[in-house]
């Protein structure tokens, strides 16, 4: 009989399913056994999506997205927690509180929309996400887009980067991720606590195919707080990976194509 191998450790995702399997909870779960945890989830939405867009989403009740939380922290303990697809701000206020009572450090992708621009978090909740969300967040990581949304800054360049970072941190959030990949040239990310910069920066690698970043990225950091790892150091962990990821992005369908999970995997690393 084999014996039984220790308990790795374990990563909660609370988001939405992405259909297409590029983003979301199928892109958490992948990122999660590629990075070497046990990977949990709640759902809090589907949607219809593939590689064109969404066509269609539909909110899971408060009370299913609770339930589902409880089982999972109540038997089986949480290592970390990542948080992505919160779509009503019922939804953000239900998961902000199991968030405050659990012992686990808590990784937040404030979603605000897809890579095709469909809106994914209601203007109504926005509110929500700064005063109830932001708040129990170990880490935040909004791109751009998020960033104007929740703070009103249009960043073009590193110093506004800085500056939508301490606006961020107004909020509450221990740290924030401030993702500079839309901005030209090679992407850098800006992490920060207030006290500490640090400024990752990566190659551009030319393929249309990232669909998934934002949630791999989250997840990713996720796994890396599970294991031990202080914020820098799972922050920049996170980032070799999805930057890895983007370079094996592949054609799915007739649009965007999603990252490679397992590049690794198929890299023999």
């Amino acid at each position: 009989m084999p014996t039984p191998s220790a308990v790795p450790p374990r990563v909660l995702t609370v988001a939405g399913s992405d259909s297409g399997g590029g983003a979301g909870i199928q892109a958490d779960l992948k990122t999660m056994l590629a990075l070497g945890v046990h990977g949990m989830s709640v759902l809090t939405a589907v949607t219809a999506q593939n590689s064109l867009g969404v066509q269609g989403a539909w909110e899971l009740p408060a009370e299913a997205v609770r339930a589902q939380y409880r089982s999972v922290v109540d038997d089986i303990g949480v290592s970390a927690v990542k948080t992505g697809m919160l779509s009503s701000a019922l939804l953000v206020e239900t998961v902000a509180a199991l968030l405050a009572g659990t012992d686990a450090p808590a990784v937040v992708d404030p979603v605000g929309v897809s890579k095709h621009g469909d809106p994914l978090l209601a203007e109504e909740a926005l509110d929500s996400v700064r005063t109830k969300l932001l708040p129990v967040a170990t880490v935040a990581t909004p791109n751009l887009d998020e960033v104007a949304q929740l703070t009103g800054i249009t960043v073009t360049d590193e110093a506004g980067m800085r500056r939508a970072a301490a606006a961020l941190l107004g909020y509450g959030p221990r740290w924030v991720v401030v993702k500079g990949g839309h901005l030209p040239g090679d992407p850098v990310d800006l992490l920060t606590n207030g006290t500490e910069d640090h400024w990752l920066r990566a190659p551009r690698h030319d393929n249309r195919h990232t669909h998934g970043t934002g949630c791999t990225l989250a997840s990713a950091i996720a796994c890396g707080l599970a294991i031990g790892q202080d914020v820098p150091t799972a922050v920049r962990a996170a980032k070799d990976y999805v930057t890895g990821a983007i370079a094996a992005g592949f054609p799915l369908g007739s649009g965007i194509g999603p990252v490679d999970h397992g590049w690794r995997l198929r890299d023999g690393r």
